[in-house]
């Protein structure tokens, strides 16, 4: 039999940095607490989180780069929400919000969740931000089975 590697569902013991931007803070404060709901409903305890607030998606993968370098997290769970407006300024901060925390994660070997939302406009951003299927909650859940997967490869 072909052996599966997964990792449980099991946020007892994990600290994890929530890292959440203030720009568009009516979505983002809805994020942080669906990613909270999400690691307290899987064991995690409120003393093993620590919310950093960063000003927008731009800054989230320098944050997240020295709270990876610092060791003090098993997870960084990333939350920003970037709208599109009338220029090329959407897609220059989603795309390189995006490839930073990615660099950040295989920099450090740390799980580092991309729970950033990037829609069109408001109403997708609030949807997705919703008690169902809030992408917070997932980004969690993503980091949670994560650095449990890394703990079983080794």
């Amino acid at each position: 039999m072909t052996p599966n590697i997964e990792g449980p569902l099991d946020a007892n013991g994990i600290k994890v940095a929530l890292l959440v931007s203030r720009f568009n803070e009516q979505i983002t404060s809805r994020l942080l607490a669906g990613a909270e709901d999400c690691l307290e409903r899987h064991g995690g305890a409120a003393e093993d989180r620590t919310v950093v607030r960063v000003p927008g998606a731009w800054e989230l993968p320098q944050a997240a780069s020295r709270l990876a370098a610092s060791g003090r997290f098993d997870a960084i769970v990333a939350l920003g929400c970037v709208i599109r407006g009338e220029t090329f300024h959407f897609d220059i901060i989603s795309l390189e919000a995006a490839r930073g925390l990615s660099d950040t994660a295989v920099r450090h070997g740390l799980p580092v969740a991309l729970g950033v939302l990037t829609t069109e406009n408001v109403d997708q951003a609030l949807a997705r931000s919703d008690t169902s299927g809030n992408k917070g909650w997932e980004a969690a859940l993503s980091a949670v089975e994560m650095v449990n997967l890394y703990r079983r490869l080794g």
